[in-house]
């Protein structure tokens, strides 16, 4: 990955409209800013439903948690861009 490049993973769970939101969000802005980013779904891992169920949606930028519950997308672009 070049400097400056960023990946942005979003961990969700089927059904959560909170998700659908922050969703949205991560793909504007990743559109935006050409950066790649994936979705990561918590209940095909024990580990991730472990550490994340009472969190989702959790924001991750290039693997370390960067928001959880809301996305701000001037949060996001800030952290991607700075």
């Amino acid at each position: 990955m070049p400097p400056g490049a960023h990946a942005v993973t979003l961990l969700s769970r089927p059904g959560c409209h909170l998700c659908d939101s922050a969703r949205e969000v991560i793909a504007r802005v990743a559109a935006d800013l050409g950066v790649p980013w994936e979705e990561r779904d918590i209940t095909r891992s024990e580990a991730d439903m472990r550490e994340y169920w009472d969190k989702i949606p959790v924001t991750l930028i290039d693997g370390v948690q960067h928001d959880f519950w809301r996305v701000s997308e001037d949060r996001l672009r800030a952290a991607l861009t700075g």
